[in-house]
């Protein structure tokens, strides 16, 4: 940490919308936030619309975040997300956003350190925090424990070691032509359909979410959290049912996302054993995110992983035909998901850290 006088921290309020009189420095983080994902992922495609930040600040019933901000000559030069999720008990998570020429002047030491303070405060033991890095590796690199991947070391990187904190899971962001032919997508979903057999079946829905499948996709989401690969991260079992899942869909309506779900019901049990999940915002013409994959751990090894990626790929086409790509994001240790992901098209563009400090 740097000996240094901190920075004060002003904590932002939450606009009622995007063109409100007082959504002025709401908007500022925003764009903040856009910069500095561009920078340091050096891919265009990461940043948020304000609408879609804003949804997810107005309902804290499942996530509750804050805004702290510097301030310099009445503008906006680094901000921190401190965010924690209701239902779970263990940990906080904190977004830096620094632009590069304003590393170093201890707003990253402020904006730790007030983390660090809230998280106590709140009974926690943990915090995490993520970096964005280019492709590309350097002489300076960083591998978590895993051992699984290796990272550009950066000034975002570097204030987090100097605080405590520990690199332990790299994630590879891949993207997938959504404008080239898509035959070899048709033809992996024909052979994942046999593959799968007849017990399985795929189902799809736009969101929101149809009554007869909510309490299914909400134990299916409820699985990424014990059965996506974590590293050594500290991760609670999530608790969701079909009223998180009602608001989570709000969510996302409201600021104005279109999302394409894929699942596989188990016919013998009626359960969702996979799901794909795509994402775009108000723009069509604005890059597709793929958010939640996931085949159940008692259902792996029949290809369903595949059959779901497919069968959202083919269906994205009519919803979003103007979306240039998909980006997404999948542990370097998740091999089976990347081999899914090479074998369709992907390609790596950039890369993602998960740092963690257990507290003491």
């Amino acid at each position: 940490m740097n000996d240094i006088a901190l920075p004060l921290l002003e904590e932002l309020h939450t606009p009622a919308s995007v063109e409100a009189a007082d959504a002025t420095d709401f908007l500022a983080v925003v764009a903040l936030n856009n910069a500095v994902c561009l920078i340091e992922s050096g891919v265009p495609d990461l940043g948020s619309a304000p609408e879609e930040m804003l949804a997810m600040w107005q309902d804290q019933t499942d996530n509750v975040q804050r805004y702290f901000v510097v301030r310099e000559d009445g503008e906006i030069i680094g901000a921190g997300m401190f965010e924690y999720a209701t239902a779970e008990p263990t940990s906080t998570n904190l977004d830096i956003l620094i632009l590069p020429e304003h590393w170093g002047r201890g707003i990253e030491d402020a904006l730790l350190l007030r983390a660090e303070q809230e998280t106590r405060a709140l009974g926690r033991q943990v915090i995490q925090a993520w970096t964005l890095h280019r492709a590309g590796t350097g002489e300076d690199t960083l591998s978590p424990r895993t051992g699984w991947g290796r990272l550009p070391s950066t000034p975002h990187s570097r204030a987090l070691q100097e605080f405590g904190f520990t690199l332990e899971q790299v994630e590879r962001n891949s993207a997938f032509d959504l404008h080239a032919p898509m035959d070899a997508v048709a033809v992996a979903y024909e052979e994942a359909v046999v593959a799968a057999g007849a017990d399985y079946r795929v189902v799809e829905w736009t969101l929101p979410t149809p009554p007869q499948w909510r309490d299914g996709y909400a134990w299916a989401l409820s699985r990424m959290s014990t059965d996506a690969p974590s590293g050594a991260l500290e991760v609670d079992e999530e608790t969701w049912d079909a009223e998180r899942i009602t608001r989570r869909d709000a969510r996302f309506i409201a600021g104005g996302q279109t999302v394409s779900v894929a699942g596989v019901e188990h016919i013998p049990t009626g359960t969702i054993a996979a799901f794909n999940e795509l994402v775009i915002g108000a723009d069509p013409t604005e890059a597709t995110h793929q958010y939640c994959t996931l085949v159940l751990k008692e259902h792996r090894g029949h290809r369903l992983g595949m059959l779901v990626k497919c069968a959202n790929l083919l269906r994205w086409r009519e919803v979003a035909p103007q979306s240039p790509r998909v980006t997404t994001f999948n542990a370097e240790e998740n091999r089976p998901m990347l081999d899914i992901n090479e074998a369709l098209g992907f390609v790596p563009v950039s890369y993602a850290g998960a740092w963690q400090k257990k507290l003491v």
